[in-house]
């Protein structure tokens, strides 16, 4: 038997959200964050699962290189309305 704990719980990779738009597509980047790219392949933004009390929320994101630090767009309850939001936003 071992003396040593567990420090903490491995994160457990969530599936891709399906998206209704033939447009984007999703590409991991984590375990719980997506690179949204449009058709020719140009990143829009990142797509990040969030734990809420009511329930699972996805958040755009666009990192900004300067400071490489993500800059949130928005948090929202369906992934398809997050990715309108970098699409358009």
């Amino acid at each position: 038997m071992s003396d040593k704990l567990i420090q903490s719980v491995p994160e457990v990779p969530y599936a891709a959200p399906r998206l209704r738009s033939a447009r984007e597509h999703l590409v991991r980047a984590s375990a719980h964050l997506w690179r949204v790219r449009d058709p020719s392949g140009r990143v829009l933004g990142h797509l990040r699962l969030i734990a809420d009390p009511l329930g699972m929320r996805y958040r755009a994101e666009r990192l900004h290189l300067a400071t490489g630090q993500f800059r949130l767009v928005g948090d929202f309850w369906r992934a398809d309305d997050a990715v309108a939001a970098l699409r358009y936003g």
